[in-house]
């Protein structure tokens, strides 16, 4: 009995964490949209592009934190988590980049590391494996970055606040961007070992 219920849980879709990553989901556009609102002519809405970020991060930490103190872990949900979590990246990268608050040089590594993911997840489904799971590094790496990019926001003015945010906007961002390339670079070892156990089988 608790072992059909705990598969009723886990294919549930309405769930408290599930409808947090949704609505994350849903943020997305509305941040890049704020973000971009001063390059097309629009009032500056960096304080409620802000906002919107700050939301996020908070919402990825609680969906987490719900799912597994209320055994809501889904399916789903480990699919939208991530996947919020690498819209919001890929979408401040445009949006600070645009703005020229972020270097190329940032940009073009973090994308780079999720194109090789990319590649590794095509090489996964082709040798039967689902996409691998986000561990603990990788969202050590998300977590920094979605407290990089605020700052770096914010860094965009003047003042003390603004000096601030450069400090420690671009200390998340190392720290990040390290991470996640170090989180990347482990998901390729893994791939590695899945493809080679798989020939070997053969």
């Amino acid at each position: 009995m608790e072992v059909q219920e705990t598969r009723v849980q886990t294919d549930r879709v309405l769930t408290i964490p599930n409808i947090l990553s949704m609505a994350r989901l849903v943020g997305v556009p509305l941040f890049l949209w704020l973000i971009l609102r001063p390059v097309f002519g629009g009032p500056n809405s960096d304080g409620w592009a802000l906002l919107v970020l700050m939301l996020s991060g908070v919402s990825d930490y609680l969906d987490g934190k719900l799912a597994r103190k209320w055994n809501q872990i889904s399916s789903l949900g480990r699919l939208l988590d991530p996947a919020a979590d690498r819209l919001y990246i890929l979408s401040t990268l445009v949006g600070l980049t645009w703005r020229e608050i972020l270097p190329l040089w940032l940009t073009a590594a973090l994308l780079a590391r999720e194109l090789m993911l990319l590649v590794m997840v095509a090489i996964l489904r082709r040798h039967g494996y689902p996409p691998p799971q986000v561990n603990f590094l990788g969202k050590a790496a998300t977590f920094n970055l979605m407290y990089a990019f605020p700052l770096l926001l914010l860094s965009d003015g003047s003042g003390w606040l603004a000096s601030l945010g450069t400090i420690f906007g671009w200390a998340f961002a190392g720290w990040g961007t390290t991470l996640y390339w170090w989180a990347g670079i482990l998901y390729v070892v893994q791939v590695r070992r899945l493809v080679k156990a798989d020939e070997a089988a053969d």
